[in-house]
């Protein structure tokens, strides 16, 4: 498990330091992205879909608030037009980093871990903790990408990976577009309450998943 462990912290960090640097130069901060959306909309609804799924893609390189893009999606889009803009963006992102990293995670995996032993350890502790990893993913932002990447990396199965990031983010967009779609400057509390309710559940379902993981070791 500490392979595993040590792989994904290292991509974690990757990513992070990209939102650190966005931070820092003032890019695709949530008042950006209001904005783009904001003028993208003036132009028409295809030019609003597509920065949805513009910006939903670049979190693969540039860690951007998805939650709040999601439901800015809802509220400008409508339901289901701004889940279906969400999910398109968040699966662009997500096949892509899966597709990088069947191809070329061997080198960044060989990199981390010298010790092939180590490396085929890490093989297994994802493909036996990988799936609720990836169900579990929207918790966190950075953890929906490094799980996409690992699964690339350690090749599981597309159509199985596909399964997972599904039964996570279908519900996930639904959920925050369509709070969106309720909400407005005057009345937020659908898309907060949403929010809150969203996390609230994925943070308990990783309690639950880390609680379990330490029985299975300690027995």
């Amino acid at each position: 498990m500490k392979p595993l462990i040590k792989v994904m912290l290292s991509l974690a960090t990757a990513f992070a330091l990209t939102f650190i640097v966005g931070r820092v130069l003032g890019i695709l901060t949530v008042e950006n992205v209001t904005h783009w959306l904001e003028l993208a909309g003036r132009v028409d609804p295809l030019w609003l879909a597509g920065t949805v799924v513009l910006l939903l893609f670049l979190d693969l390189f540039v860690a951007v608030p998805t939650l709040t893009i999601t439901i800015l999606g809802g509220f400008f889009l409508g339901f289901p037009a701004g889940a279906a803009a969400a999910f398109m963006g968040m699966s662009l992102a997500a096949f892509s980093g899966y597709g990088i990293s069947r191809i070329w995670g061997d080198r960044v995996t060989s990199f981390l871990l010298r010790n092939e032993n180590d490396r085929l350890d890490m093989a297994q502790a994802f493909s036996r903790n990988g799936p609720a990893m990836i169900l579990l993913s929207r918790a966190a932002p950075i953890v929906p990408e490094v799980t996409a990447c690992m699964a690339g990396a350690t090749r599981m199965p597309f159509a199985r990976y596909l399964g997972y990031f599904s039964l996570s983010t279908l519900p996930y967009v639904a959920i925050a577009s369509y709070a969106g779609s309720i909400s407005s400057p005057e009345s937020p509390q659908p898309a907060i309450y949403a929010a809150l309710a969203l996390y609230a559940v994925l943070w308990i379902g990783w309690y639950l998943f880390r609680r379990s993981s330490r029985k299975i070791v300690e027995g």
